[in-house]
């Protein structure tokens, strides 16, 4: 089952994974491989404590010692919750990291564990290489980090992005770094079976929002031939399988399809970056989900892409289409109107699972979101964000341009749309 799937992993991971059903257990044995000495972050989700026993045991058996157990980060890991994890790994001295716990207590712990071995303030690292950078200057090391992953969503366990929120601000920023990835991931699909259906969602169209931009900014480049392979085998899967879940949270194959999407979706963001959803999501954490933002604003940035991405709109065209959410004679049409067709399909499968398809549906969003998203796209440290559009931005076109696509997303008229 899922064969193809697992094979693009095989290719992304080689033998550096363990994933699938029932491998919790064998954590103690990838832990043993990164050292003898650890400390676990651990997550606060309902359920959590028979999976932290399977982890303690196993890593015990495995002849680990574990040092002290640090509570995990919060949603969008605040900058204060990594200072703590820093702290804490800090007084505890070990020779690895393990964590468990989704995304936010994740890419806590690799900006946590950067900082140990680099000290300084996490403004100096947001960005694009500046941990190897910093490490090279240092001849330091970063501590090995056994990732296990909860939540079919982010794909953190597999990349090189740590996303840190400011609380302060409304203001989440982002580390690039290979030195950032994980060198022992875990991911035991079966973790997530009591997912509440909102995480569920949320995860999963997250998984959408990573192949699709990726996608969509890889035309005209060298990897868009395997980018087509990785973002139809993971849009299918959600697109498939997401409302039968949400229907049956306990269905072994849907899960295990979730799993291995959002898995896709992080080979996707290793192959290239993500553009548009991602950036404006990065200004609405104090009002909805990291993958809520992304799977709202996307349907927005298709059309604005729309004449610059036209075969990458047909091959998602397709798949929603076989899930039956496609209403136009999609493959009769060019430019905005065929981004249009495809934009309307994908609100239209957001809204038969319940999501809001407008930010004038959420609660708390102002026209404030707007103006803090127009200024967060002219930030250097978000500048590849903007690199990463399959339509060219500038910060000093900024305004002109997604300033309409906000406010089509505030209202839901995709008229407003202006392209360049």
């Amino acid at each position: 089952m899922f064969e193809r799937a697992n094979e693009l992993l095989r290719e992304f991971k080689k033998d550096g994974y363990l994933h699938g059903m029932d491998v919790l257990s064998e954590v103690g044995k990838t832990a043993a491989r990164a050292g003898s000495r650890a400390v676990l972050l651990r997550p606060g989700f309902r359920g959590a404590d028979a999976f932290l026993r399977t982890i303690r045991d196993s890593v015990s058996d495995a002849g680990v010692s574990l040092l002290d157990e640090i509570k995990g980060a919060s949603p969008n890991a605040p900058r204060e919750d990594v200072s703590r994890i820093r702290r804490e790994i800090e007084k505890a001295g070990p020779d690895m990291v393990i964590s468990f716990g989704g995304g936010s207590t994740i890419d806590a712990a690799k900006a946590a564990i950067a900082l140990v071995v680099l000290g300084g303030d996490i403004e100096e690292y947001f960005g694009t290489g500046l941990v190897t950078c910093a490490l090279e200057k240092s001849g330091g090391r970063i501590l090995p980090h056994v990732a296990v992953q909860t939540a079919a969503s982010s794909g953190a366990h597999l990349t090189k992005y740590s996303n840190i929120t400011n609380r302060e601000t409304g203001q989440k920023k982002l580390i690039v770094d290979e030195a950032l990835v994980p060198r022992y991931p875990v991911f035991d699909y079966r973790v997530t079976f009591d997912a509440p259906p909102v995480l569920t969602a949320d995860g999963a169209l997250d998984g959408i929002a990573h192949s699709l931009e990726v996608l969509y900014g890889a035309v005209g480049r060298p990897f868009y031939d395997k980018m087509t392979e990785v973002a139809s085998e993971c849009i299918s899967l959600i697109v498939r399988y997401l409302p039968a879940v949400l229907k049956r949270p306990d269905y072994p194959e849907g899960r295990e399809a979730l799993g291995l999407a959002t898995d896709l979706g992080a080979y996707a963001i290793m192959i290239g970056g993500t553009n548009g959803g991602h950036l404006t999501s990065f200004s609405l954490v104090d009002v909805l989900s990291h993958g809520r933002a992304c799977a709202i604003m996307n349907p927005y940035y298709t059309v604005f892409f729309a004449p610059n991405i036209e075969e990458p709109l047909r091959l998602v065209g397709k798949i929603y289409e076989k899930g039956g959410y496609m209403e136009a004679k999609f493959d009769r049409l060019h430019g905005r109107d065929l981004g249009m067709a495809v934009a309307e399909a994908m609100i239209r499968f957001e809204q038969s699972i319940g999501f809001p398809s407008t930010l004038g549906e959420v609660e708390g969003f102002s026209d404030a979101h707007i103006e803090r998203a127009l200024e967060a796209a002219k930030l250097p440290q978000l500048r590849m964000k903007l690199e990463n559009m399959p339509v060219s931005l500038a910060a000093e076109t900024v305004d002109e341009f997604m300033g309409p696509i906000l406010r089509a997303a505030k209202s839901g008229d995709l008229s407003l749309i202006k392209n360049v």
